[in-house]
């Protein structure tokens, strides 16, 4: 997030702002800062249903269990989530110090955003065909006018950032081609996939090993198996190369995927289309892809394009060569690798609530059900005790007290951090991730107005202002004064929702006591201004007090004609 630098102030009467030459002394602290993103507070969504597949939304923070390695955790964070778009309720331009002439109503705010992910590098054209044909139905039918949608791919072409326009969206979905990498699966001498080479190269599995070595046999008609050997070790490497490298690119595009979407103001989805792909030697990436999707507040379902999938018994009949006993080894790590790629696209649906849809051709139902995010979610949070900044990975498990009848998913897993995270740093994370939600908070009470000026047709200077009560923060004592320091970021959308731009201020408050009680008793003003052409546009507040950790979000709307 690009903002401005920070602008250090000293209020001290009323509303009036004085900027004072050096930053005001503040004294440490005796308790330990507790910020919700810190590091160590490890975040899992869970999904709560039914044996008729209804979400449940009833349960408690008793209701659950959580093991970390096998070792019980007690639950620190408990909420319940719920999926609902928030709308817009802040007033508009409503400000008694004064009101813009000529107000318009503020723009419907869109509040739910899908970005639709294609693996082209992985589907076949049968398969893309199918899945192009029932999203384009999708869209078309489910697509509102508080609804946005963008369509990525994992080649990079083409793609369309988030819109409202149709015509558009499918005609993006037309250019979708199969691209140039298929799954990874040799066509040399032994055919062997990514997942067998990795058992072979990596793992040294000598069951993988000679499976394909007697494929090299039948293939390469030798009659030597360390030959065959030899050779199926070479086509191991060359396949594990490809392979790695074919893993990093899907992962950087799902990850870019998700950063783009957690910063758009409102609930959003990932919905990815995919045969499945392997991450054996990316896991690490994978889930703190997971991670920051479940602090982004990001769902990410996936959709096995392939539907109803099988393999051809014996083998692909393209496929040259080698004995019956090959041919079944063969399928076997086919059949292994199959399972394994579509175990990514159930891990992160798993992980972060959403929905896996697999092992079905009816792909136009698929889509309809991934792309709504569950009616409620859990978000449950622990510290890990004695945690070591060693890079592990922990296994995680969740359970119900009373499982009758409910089924739940969640993530599987986390890597511990490797090295301990500046409490300032997570601090100015915090305040981003709520600064690109669209959830409004009023631990602080803020009041939220605009302003504009129009200085042209073309030209227009647009304020936020935020009033704070100041007289509600938790200050400190120090040398007779009462201090705090405030964050307020403002910043500005346009009518899809795509970030424009943002300014940050930082007020340090060194406040006498007749100050607080009596000339702040209409709180302080905080003004931020953007220069924008005529249009629609969304805004948000975020007020951050250091002394209490207090949080307030508002959002807001402006139409300058």
């Amino acid at each position: 997030m690009a903002v401005n630098p920070n602008i250090r102030c000293l209020l001290v009467l009323g509303c009036a702002v004085f900027c004072a030459g050096q930053t005001p002394e503040v004294a440490s602290h005796d308790t330990q800062p507790t910020f919700t993103t810190r590091s160590n507070l490890v975040l899992v969504r869970v999904v709560v249903r039914d044996k008729q597949g209804r979400v449940n939304g009833t349960l408690q923070k008793e209701d659950f269990q959580l093991f970390d390695k096998g070792k019980p955790q007690a639950i620190s964070k408990f909420s319940v989530e719920q999926s609902a778009g928030h709308k817009v309720t802040a007033p508009v331009s409503e400000s008694p110090l004064e009101k813009s002439p000529g107000e318009l109503a503020p723009p419907v705010a869109p509040d739910r955003y899908i970005a639709y992910v294609f693996d082209d590098l992985h589907l076949s054209f049968g398969d893309l065909a199918q899945a192009r044909t029932a999203a384009e139905r999708h869209l078309t039918e489910s697509l509102t006018a508080t609804s946005r949608a963008a369509i990525y791919t994992t080649s990079g072409h083409p793609l369309l950032d988030f819109t409202d326009d149709i015509a558009k969206l499918k005609d993006t979905l037309l250019r979708i081609q199969p691209g140039s990498t298929p799954t990874i699966i040799s066509t040399g001498c032994p055919s062997i996939s990514y997942y067998q080479a990795d058992l072979i190269r990596n793992k040294n599995d000598p069951m993988a090993l000679q499976a394909a070595a007697l494929d090299a046999i039948g293939c390469a008609h030798l009659t030597d198996m360390n030959s065959a050997q030899a050779m199926a070790q070479s086509e191991a490497s060359r396949v594990v190369a490809l392979g790695e490298q074919d893993s990093r690119i899907s992962l950087r595009v799902l990850n870019d995927v998700v950063r783009r979407i957690s910063a758009m103001p409102g609930q959003r989805s990932v919905v990815v289309v995919s045969p499945g792909f392997l991450v054996l030697d990316q896991r690490f990436d994978e889930l703190e892809m997971i991670d920051r999707a479940i602090r982004a507040n990001v769902t990410i379902s996936s959709l096995d394009a392939r539907g109803l999938y099988a393999l051809v018994p014996g083998g692909d009949a393209s496929q040259s060569g080698g004995s019956i006993g090959s041919s079944v080894l063969r399928m076997q790590y086919q059949t292994d690798s199959a399972n394994a790629e579509g175990d990514v696209l159930g891990e992160l649906a798993d992980g972060t609530g959403g929905t896996w849809v697999h092992n079905t051709n009816d792909l136009a139902g698929g889509f309809k059900r991934i792309a709504a995010a569950p009616e409620y979610y859990y978000v449950l949070g622990f510290s890990p005790q004695n945690l070591k900044f060693d890079g592990s990975y922990h296994n995680l498990k969740v359970t119900l007290k009373n499982p009758t009848g409910l089924s739940l998913q969640a993530r599987r897993g986390y890597f511990a951090p490797k090295h301990e995270v500046d409490a300032a740093q997570e601090a100015k994370r915090e305040i981003e991730e709520t600064l690109f939600s669209r959830d409004e908070w009023h631990d602080i009470p803020v009041e939220l107005h605009t302003q504009f000026f129009k200085s042209s047709d073309v030209a227009a200077k647009l304020s936020i202002l935020a009033r704070i009560d100041v007289r509600q923060l938790r200050f400190r004592k120090a040398d007779g004064r009462n201090v705090d320091t405030l964050t307020v970021v403002a910043a500005v959308f346009d009518r899809n929702g795509n970030y424009i731009s943002a300014v940050e201020k930082t007020v340090d408050m060194h406040l006498r006591d007749e100050s607080l009680a009596g000339k702040l008793s209409s709180g302080i003003t905080v003004r931020s201004a953007f220069d924008v052409a005529p249009g629609s546009y969304f805004v948000r507040i975020v007020v951050r007090d250091a002394e209490g950790q207090k949080m307030a979000a508002l959002n807001g709307g402006v139409e300058i004609p």
